[in-house]
Formats: C-alpha cells, sequence, structure tokens
C-alpha cells in the first residue's frame, strides 16, 4: 500500500509556494523598477530615442495602420519621439483610459486640450475630445512594463489593466518596451498573464520563439 501524504501537508506546502510565489514577484518588481529609476534623465533620454529607432525598424510597426502607445510617467521609457517621428505621419495613436477600477479602453486624442492626468496621475485622453478604438481595429500594442524577461514575459506596475485588455486585442502584434535595466533572468507568469510577442529595449529587440516566423 503506498504511503499518502497527509492533505493538510499538501495544503501547508501549496500554501508556502504560493508566498514564496507571491513574495518573489514584489520583489521582481520593485528590484527592476528601482533599477530603471537609478538611470540619469540624460540616460532615458538617450536610451528612449534608442529604443523608438529599434521600433520604427521593425516591420510590425511599419505596416501598422493604428497604435496603442502609453504617455510615459516619471521615469519609464519615453515613446513621445515616436509620435513625432517621420513614419509615424500616417499613422493613428491611440492612448489606454481607465474608465472603472478594472477596466480599459483605446482612445486617440485630437486637438489641444485632450489629455489629463487619470486616478494614478497618467496622462489620459479626455473622452469628449477623443475618438474611440475597438480593440480588433489594433494593429500594435506597445505596452510599459516593471520587468520582463527574454522569452517576453512581461511583468506590469501591479494594477493589471494590461492584462484584462491585451485578450481583446485578436489582431493587434503585443509588444512591450522597457529599459535593458529591467531584464529579469525570469518573470514567473500568473494564469492571467500573455507574453509579449516582442520587447523592446534600446540594446536588443527579444522576439517569442513562437512568433519569429510571422515577425
Amino acid at each position: 500500500m503506498q504511503n499518502r501524504q497527509p492533505e493538510s501537508f499538501i495544503a501547508v506546502s501549496e500554501a508556502l509556494n504560493f508566498t514564496a510565489h507571491a513574495q518573489y514577484r514584489k520583489w521582481l518588481r520593485k528590484s527592476r523598477i528601482r533599477a530603471r529609476d537609478a538611470l540619469s534623465p540624460e540616460e532615458r533620454a538617450e536610451k528612449s530615442a534608442r529604443t523608438v529607432e529599434r521600433i520604427t525598424q521593425s516591420e510590425a510597426f511599419q505596416k501598422a495602420k493604428t497604435v496603442l502607445i502609453y504617455a510615459h510617467v516619471r521615469a519609464e521609457l519615453s515613446l513621445e519621439q515616436l509620435v513625432s517621428h517621420p513614419m509615424s505621419a500616417e499613422k493613428r495613436f491611440a492612448y489606454p483610459l481607465c474608465i472603472s477600477d478594472s477596466e480599459m479602453a483605446a482612445m486617440i486624442p485630437s486637438g489641444s486640450g485632450a489629455r489629463r492626468p487619470g486616478a494614478f496621475g497618467i496622462p489620459e485622453p479626455v473622452p469628449e475630445l477623443s475618438l474611440p478604438v475597438m480593440p480588433e481595429e489594433l494593429d500594435l500594442v506597445i505596452c510599459p512594463c516593471a520587468a520582463f524577461d527574454c522569452p517576453c514575459n512581461r511583468m506590469g506596475m501591479g494594477a493589471g489593466y494590461y492584462d484584462r485588455y491585451l485578450p481583446k486585442c485578436v489582431n493587434a502584434v503585443i509588444c512591450a518596451v522597457a529599459f535593458e535595466a529591467q531584464k529579469a533572468e525570469r518573470v514567473p507568469a500568473e494564469e492571467w498573464d500573455r507574453p509579449m510577442d516582442m520587447v523592446f529595449t534600446e540594446k536588443e529587440v527579444y522576439v517569442r520563439e513562437k512568433k519569429a516566423d510571422r515577425l
């Protein structure tokens, strides 16, 4: 007769594994944000410019007509030069809008005053001055992240807006951008996490293996 571990032992073991997993994710998010924030303003500007150049050289960006990007805050990688790039003249750029505690939408702001700080201090489109974009209209989504790894797993800032929104973007190439300093050896995925198709940094373009043939 085989020995069976008591159910209480299994429950305790699973609880410990869950706690260790959660603690590691918390540490990883904080450590990679700390590495990002340690860059000087000059370094962030130079590395952001190099990352933008890598994006513009990608086939995914060159083919895209409607792109969802983000407005950076604090020490995040800036995509401002992407919007003003000559190659962007014929493209539509949408930005995320948090419309509830758990829901995000994409909107194209139009004119001066069409963006204002949202609940998290991030510049967001003003709905009355913006054009809504359905997720299936997007050709390319460029997400910020707290951390990433070589297989293109992404860790967000913790609110989960992108995690809930990305499955709706059925026609889009999904990318993340980050400084190389935010790379981790391993980003443990949660059940709801979606691997990125690509991650752009100032140093590399990381491509998820199963997507490489079409990117």
